[in-house]
């Protein structure tokens, strides 16, 4: 017989795949001899089960969570639902992945209208509290009543007696909205609010599992590229109070700065509430460092409770506290998320400190999170209005328009709008929004609230408890300072100063700092792989270099022709009506590429450099052929000269022969250059001339969209040609490809024999591989496939690696049959994703291009790469 629960007594920390990363942690803290309240938690095998057979619980599970409760209830001396002293229980679920606020919690559960009295014992009006929020969690959660019902109630009664907090309404007020509650729960549900304490527990559990595929947790999910197939377990654990008086509290608090990474205190508290009242911004909570004036005993054990637990885990712990009448219980620790700046410091200072090793230090920081280091910060020399003040919640500067809902947020991002998401306080059902936007702004909540933790995640800009601003959601506006924002109206936010501001402020980059280099080093040493960076430009070039580049794995020379100067001059070459008319304008263009590729050349100071050669189709470089004929009837209404319109009639007769069905597998890349040689022959000339000027190394000449052998040998034959002529081959030039065709993928074999080097296209290989027009699918049907999960990733941003993996694959393979000694890496953005870097490291590439911010991702994703391998190895 499978078994589906454990006591907190039976499991241990290496059992997080089947009691989830809480029961995990609950277990592992019980066995240590931690202040952890009793209990017992349900697997995700449990969880699995349940809705693999159509939402049905497993025919086991009944009594064996019978049988545990019974224990539970032997073991504290209080039964379920007793009318004396009652037992009382959350739940809580735990999927094996954290997922802050993605998940639902019951508090208070066993309480009904007998079992309030034994419990009113401890105090009438600690008791009719409890009970108020029992109903209010339950009905959201698990009898899925809309949540706003109970607390537009709550605020009507606490207006009617002129307070403003929960903790000012009386026993007799708190009896009155129990009735309420009730009283919604019935008109909502069809039935009363259930008496018998299994009912209730058994209804909530079946509540958690459903839990595991609401939209926002399939959302989150899917940012985080969690897979669905984990489940969550569910903990029963045994209540302890915050909200028995002033002596009791219950609060949130981080072992380090879960923002800059610092040592020091971090973490919130309120006094007489109970858990969820901190991170749900209903009242905005103290600083840690106040519990000391108030609870000075509570406080020295909770320090020395911080220190233990990071020192047994090795690794910054988030913690969930309470205090009950004096006493310290710890509800729960977990890795504790953090920015990116906090990542690295961590992971540095914890090495210094001796804590952890270099391999260890380097696995701790994800790749991903590399970004947010990149991100804009607020020019210092601006002027800027402060309109309100809130709290620092997650750094960075974002501009944008305020939008009041997620629903906005979306719809507006998607179309392509940055915004600034503005709440009284976010909830895990506006995670969309919060995807979407540019930063969060909140009236209510504190440093660990929802759109803190999420946001911060994210690497999005957050300012949190911005109690200066007054939301006015039917007329879509807040107002701080005398100032009234409409929705739409821009404003700035700065999440590491809690600053708000009037309208657009200038942004400026990041500065990477010591932990960044120290933690991108550390990874240099171990990784193998290579990361070149993709650059067009000799401020490209620069920026990759300081960002750690080893070199350029593709410059795409298309790039160079755009421009005030060149585009015109390119457009004479296109129409040109013979060869002689095209070389003489060519002869034009060719300063301006060799100009670009000395500085690239500088830049680079002797690492290899990849130059494709021109790839687009030629009608890229005219105007749209609609646009010219609209053109040209304006002109004639105009009573323009005739000689001015039959010069643009020329183009767009031009246009109209260049205009091709599907341009992307047309006219363009090694066709171009096969069919109109003297293009190609300009570029390499131009290359040399570079080279030669500043006395470049490492250049690397690359043919793209090649499909057979034979086009290779051609344009190879072209180019040694050019290149003999203009230095006598005296620079050791690499000449290779661009696979980005499935056919040159399974005949690597025999283009190698004529390739110095192989770089895979990825763009267009999963383009091609797939039948997927990038624009067309993610405007279209790819965002259905990614939420309805036809597809877990975008092919375009995570490599599809059993299909255009399995091509990569099979053409490096082919390739070192023929070559051995053959240079093989990939160009397209999926060098900067850390799964595909990941699996070009598996199958043996020597190195990944990505574009310049993106290359610190791919030298730590490279090293995690390398350390996955020795582990597997050893």
């Amino acid at each position: 017989m499978p078994t589906y629960v454990y006591d907190f007594s039976e499991g241990s920390a290496d059992m997080r795949a089947l009691l989830g990363g809480k029961g995990a942690n609950l277990a592992e803290m019980t066995s240590i001899g931690l202040p952890v309240p009793d209990g017992f938690t349900i697997t995700t095998e449990a969880c699995l089960a349940y809705l693999r057979d159509g939402k049905t619980r497993p025919p086991e599970l009944d009594q064996q969570v019978a049988d545990h409760l019974a224990g539970l209830e032997q073991r504290t001396g209080k039964r379920l639902g007793d009318p004396r002293d009652p037992l009382l229980v959350s739940v809580r679920s735990g999927a094996p992945v954290s997922m802050p606020g993605m998940m639902d919690t019951i508090l208070n559960l066993g309480l009904n209208d007998d079992s309030v009295a034994g419990l009113a014992a401890a105090g009438e009006r600690f008791a009719r509290d409890s009970y108020r929020r029992f109903i209010q969690m339950y009905g959201d959660v698990v009898a899925e009543v809309d949540g706003h019902l109970f607390e537009d109630a709550l605020t009507r009664r606490k207006m009617s007696r002129r307070v403003t907090s929960d903790v000012e309404l009386s026993a007799e007020d708190l009896e009155a909205v129990i009735g309420e509650f009730k009283a919604i729960y019935r008109r909502e549900t069809g039935e009363d609010f259930p008496q018998d304490p299994r009912v209730q527990l058994d209804r909530a559990v079946d509540a958690v599992f459903r839990s595991w595929n609401t939209p926002r947790a399939r959302t989150y999910r899917r940012e985080y590229d969690i897979s669905d197939d984990l489940g969550t377990a569910v903990n029963i654990v045994q209540m302890v109070f915050g909200n028995m008086g002033n002596d009791s509290a219950t609060g949130v608090c981080f072992t380090r700065n879960p923002s800059t990474g610092a040592r020091e205190l971090y973490g919130e508290f309120l006094v007489n509430a109970q858990g969820e009242d901190v991170v749900a911004g209903i009242r905005t909570p103290q600083p840690l460092a106040e519990l000391e004036a108030v609870m000075p005993e509570a406080f020295a054990a909770l320090l020395e409770q911080m220190r233990g637990l990071e020192q047994h885990y090795r690794e910054m712990q988030d913690i969930e506290f309470t205090i009950e009448r004096g006493t310290l219980y710890i509800l729960q620790t977990r890795t504790g998320k953090r920015t990116a700046a906090a990542a690295v410091r961590i992971a540095r200072e914890m090495t210094e400190e001796g804590v952890l090793t270099r391999t260890e230090a380097l696995t701790r920081v994800d790749p991903s999170q590399l970004d947010q280091l990149l991100h804009p910060g607020l020019d210092p020399t601006a002027e800027t209005t402060v309109i309100a003040h809130g709290l620092n919640a997650s750094p960075g500067a974002a501009v944008g328009a305020a939008v009041f809902d997620a629903e906005t947020a979306e719809a507006w991002g998607k179309a392509g709008e940055d915004v600034i998401l503005v709440r009284w306080e976010t909830t895990p059902d506006d995670i969309h929004g919060v995807i979407r936007a540019q930063g969060v702004l909140t009236a209510r909540g504190g440093m660990t609230s929802h759109a803190a933790v999420v946001a911060r995640g994210l690497g999005k800009p957050c300012v949190a408890g911005a109690e200066g601003i007054r939301i006015d959601l039917e007329h879509r506006m807040f107002s701080a300072s005398g100032h009234d924002i409409h929705e739409g109206d821009v404003i700035t936010i700065d999440g590491g100063r809690g600053e708000v501001m009037l309208g657009a402020v200038p942004l400026v980059p990041p500065q990477v700092n010591e932990d960044f280099d120290t933690i991108t080093a550390w990874a240099d040493d171990v990784r193998r792989l290579a990361v070149r960076a993709n650059a067009d430009t000799p401020e490209d070039a620069v920026r990759a270099r300081e960002l750690g580049a080893e070199g350029i794995g593709l410059c795409r020379t298309e790039h160079m022709f755009f421009g005030e100067e060149r585009l015109p001059v390119v457009q004479e070459m296109i129409m040109a009506t013979d060869e002689d008319q095209r070389r003489a304008v060519l002869g034009r263009l060719l300063p301006f590429q060799q100009g670009d590729f000395e500085g690239i050349f500088r830049a680079m100071a002797g690492l290899p450099v990849t130059i494709r050669l021109l790839d687009p189709p030629l009608h890229e470089f005219l105007p749209d052929l609609t646009d010219l004929v609209l053109e040209i009837e304006q002109m004639r209404e105009a009573g323009r000269p005739e000689h001015e319109i039959a010069r643009r009639e020329r183009v767009a007769a031009r246009v109209r022969t260049l205009r091709e069905v599907n341009p992307m597998l047309g006219t363009r890349g090694c066709r171009l250059g096969l069919l109109y040689p003297e293009i190609y022959e300009m570029q390499v000339r131009a290359i040399i001339r570079a080279a030669l000027a500043v006395e470049a190394t490492g250049v690397e000449i690359m043919h793209p969209l090649v499909g057979f052998r034979e086009e290779l040998r051609r344009l190879r034959a072209l180019t040694e040609r050019v290149i003999e002529e203009e230095s006598g081959d005296a620079l050791g030039v690499l000449v290779g490809t661009m696979i980005e065709v499935p056919r040159a993928a399974l005949t690597a074999d025999e283009i190698a024999e004529v390739a110095d080097f192989c770089s895979f296209g990825t763009n267009d290989l999963t383009q091609m591989t797939l039948a997927f027009s990038r624009d067309d699918a993610e405007r279209s049907f790819l965002p259905r496939y990614l939420e309805e999960g036809v597809l877990e990733s975008n092919p375009f941003e995570t490599l599809d690696q059993s299909g255009v993996g399995r091509l990569i694959q099979t053409a490096a393979s082919l390739a070192r049959e023929t070559k051995p000694a053959i240079k093989l890496g990939i160009c397209g953005e999926h060098g900067g994703d850390p799964a595909s870097v990941a699996f070009c490291h598996r199958v043996g590439l020597d190195y990944v291009s990505c574009s310049p911010f993106r290359v610190p991702i791919a030298r730590l994703a490279a090293a995690q790469a390398a350390i996955a391998e020795a582990a597997e190895v050893a």
